[in-house]
């Protein structure tokens, strides 16, 4: 059984930082891409930021140049660094494995969420 748990969410003000962490724990040989999607309330889920085994990233437009995407493959571990943070990242930030190989299947996970709040 594969889990993937998300860490470091909460409440800051606006223009300051969160460094949220997820780590997919279980029987895992190898995790394709891992990424960062976020959903607030009234919206449909949106990816902020994605990273593949080689290192390869990917931005959402709104968050490009304040949000940093990392991964540590010996971990299974995927961060984000949010920076420069405005009212309108508040939502419920979700980790997401894909195409992840453990006891012969291959298959996408999703952490159960975690909220960031920026106040104004």
């Amino acid at each position: 059984q594969v889990q993937l748990v998300e860490s470091g969410g909460g409440l800051v003000q606006a223009g300051g930082s969160l460094r949220l962490s997820c780590v997919a724990s279980g029987s895992i040989f190898s995790i394709n891409a891992m990424g960062w999607y976020r959903q607030a309330p009234g919206n449909q889920r949106e990816l902020v930021a994605s990273i593949t085994s080689g290192g390869s990233t990917n931005y959402a437009g709104s968050v490009k140049g304040r949000f940093t995407i990392s991964r540590d493959n010996a971990k299974n571990t995927v961060y984000l660094q949010m920076n420069s943070l405005k009212p309108e990242d508040t939502a419920v930030y979700y980790c997401k494995a894909d195409g992840v190989y453990t006891r012969g299947l291959i298959r996408d996970y999703w952490g159960q969420g975690t909220q960031v709040t920026v106040s104004s």
